[in-house]
């Protein structure tokens, strides 16, 4: 099922039209305000890609580029670009505790562990 978005040209609104068909001739009107004053914009696509494929795709030394395995801000940046390239649902709170798994890190870094101001076990 073709599905086409327009932009009204009264009221700037965008309205979804789904059809039963290409060949199906399509009359949008705005679903704000009844307007026929409409023009086609291009719409966001998804690509489905296998699981081969994306796995692929990681494999190439260009994804690496920009880490710094030494930075712990550019390694939480490359697993949550991982994270979205292999399409999985890592949780909801997934980058919530990679952001404070990087503050943990930078506090041990900066001498500020657990144990007080210097981090100094007893």
């Amino acid at each position: 099922m073709p599905i086409y978005e327009y932009r009204c040209k009264d009221c700037s609104k965008k309205s979804t039209v789904v059809t039963l068909s290409v060949k199906s001739s399509v009359v949008p009107k705005c679903k704000k305000c009844g307007s026929s004053s409409l023009e086609k914009i291009v719409s966001r696509v998804a690509i489905f890609r296998s699981e081969e494929s994306r796995l692929e795709s990681l494999a190439d030394p260009s994804k690496l580029a920009g880490l710094d395995e030494n930075d712990p801000s550019s390694v939480a940046r490359w697993m949550k670009k991982m994270g979205k390239e292999m399409g999985e649902d890592l949780g909801e709170d997934f980058d919530q505790t990679v952001e404070e798994a990087v503050e943990e890190t930078e506090r041990a870094k900066n001498g500020e562990g657990e144990g007080g101001a210097g981090g100094e076990d007893i």
